[in-house]
Parts: structure tokens; C-alpha cells; sequence
């Protein structure tokens, strides 16, 4: 069973918060999504999909021991469903239009994480004092960074490093990434959007992330962080201590 801990906060300089998060402990699923959009089209796309992954659970819940086959065709399926949602909703409303999120999710079963992301939120594994990125970031810049074009360096203050490549209810088909993990006891699982990770450098994360806390108060400390290295986006985290 996880230790378990949450938390969203607008930052300083948004006026409303467009990122959302969803535990499912019943289920042992956990969601970070982080919307995109003018107005507040971004909020609405980022809760209609963690409400549509947390109905889809609900509804038909994946089972205790499924193979890595299973759980890519339950969250591609779940996935598909909330995408064309959120792009419908997007066509129908003209003020909306455009509008997608970020997601990614954590399925723990038995001591397997499954990961699924679509975006660049991401998904961290911290082990004896050893953090490690588990999801892929679907950005321009990390596309670059990848094929050799531009340096880590280069990437850190890229002009365009906001610019995101895949998202939830952009197009009418959406493709995530899957990924799993073996877990061992006292792992902690950090989901969190870019609005932690781009405040806090990986250091502080750790120094953070090794404090003997309960996970509230490591969420709550993760974010207090965020504001303190400036806040600019939203920021929202979910840690689990295995």
C-alpha cells in the first residue's frame, strides 16, 4: 500500500490554474494533466480529462495482475475516449477551440508501475537518494535535443521550449507513450507537471524528495519550492511512497 500526497497551486503569475490532478487509491491510479488554451479553455480540457480517466476506471476496472499488452490497450482505449471528448468539445465551442492537455498517468499493480503519458508532464522515480525521469517529454526542444541538433545547454533557455508536440484533444487521434517500472519498498513515484520541474532544479528535487516527510507535506514543500524559484505556471504534484 502507498503513502500518498497532492497538490495543486495557480503560482504567481497565472490568475487560474489550468493544471489538475486525480488519485484513484480504490484503483491505484494517479493523474496529473496539465490544460492548454486561451481563456480558461485550458482548465476545461485538462478536468474533462481527469474526470473522463477517473470515470473510465471506475466504470471498467483494469484487473489485479494484467501483463504490459493489457495495460497499454486499457489506457490507449481510456485515452481515446476522453481525446476525442475534449477535441469535440473544442469544435462545438468557439472560445474553446484549440484547447487541449497535458496527461500522465501512474497504474501501480502489484510492485509494477505502469506509466502512460501524452505531453510533457512527467513521471519521476526517486530510489535511495537517486531521481530518475521515467516519461519522455513530448516537446520541440526535447525533439531536438534528441536527434543532436541542439545541446542540453541549448535546450535549457531554448525560445521555443514551451512548445508541445503531442497533447490530449489536439487532433482527432492521440498517441501516449507506456512505460513500467519495477518498484521496491520505500520508492517514492512523483508525478508532477512542468511548472515544478521547471522552477526546482533536479538537486533541490532530491534534497526535497530525501526528507524523512509524509508525502503531503513532501507535495506541499515541492511546491512551496516552485513559488520561491518564481512560480510562473501552475504547479501540481502527486507522490506515492511505496
Amino acid at each position: 500500500m502507498a503513502q500518498i500526497g497532492f497538490k495543486s497551486n495557480t503560482g504567481v503569475i497565472r490568475d487560474n490554474n489550468e493544471d489538475a490532478c486525480f488519485v484513484i487509491p480504490s484503483h491505484d491510479v494517479y493523474v496529473v494533466a496539465d490544460g492548454v488554451g486561451g481563456n480558461n479553455a485550458g482548465e476545461i480540457a485538462s478536468r474533462t480529462a481527469v474526470r473522463g480517466i477517473a470515470e473510465y476506471v471506475a466504470s471498467m476496472p483494469i484487473g489485479d495482475d494484467p501483463d504490459e499488452e493489457e495495460v497499454c490497450d486499457y489506457f490507449s482505449d481510456c485515452l481515446a475516449k476522453v481525446n476525442d471528448e475534449i477535441y469535440q468539445l473544442g469544435k462545438k465551442h468557439k472560445e474553446n477551440m484549440g484547447m487541449a492537455t497535458t496527461v500522465v498517468i501512474a497504474c501501480i499493480r502489484k510492485d509494477t508501475a505502469y506509466v502512460v503519458n501524452v505531453g510533457d508532464s512527467r513521471a519521476y522515480l526517486f530510489r535511495r537518494g537517486t531521481l530518475s525521469q521515467i516519461t519522455e517529454d513530448h516537446t520541440y526542444v526535447n525533439e531536438l535535443l534528441r536527434t543532436g541538433v541542439i545541446t542540453t545547454e541549448e535546450a535549457e533557455n531554448h525560445s521555443q521550449k514551451n512548445v508541445i508536440t503531442r497533447a490530449l484533444g489536439a487532433e482527432p487521434a492521440v498517441r501516449a507513450d507506456f512505460f513500467q517500472t519495477k518498484l521496491e519498498e520505500d520508492d517514492i513515484l512523483m508525478l508532477c507537471s512542468d511548472g515544478l520541474y521547471g522552477e526546482v532544479d533536479e538537486q533541490k528535487l532530491v534534497e526535497i524528495l530525501d526528507k524523512k516527510n509524509t508525502m503531503s507535506g513532501t507535495c506541499s514543500r515541492l511546491v512551496d519550492e516552485a513559488i520561491r524559484c518564481g512560480g510562473r505556471d501552475n504547479i501540481t504534484v502527486v507522490c506515492l511512497k511505496i
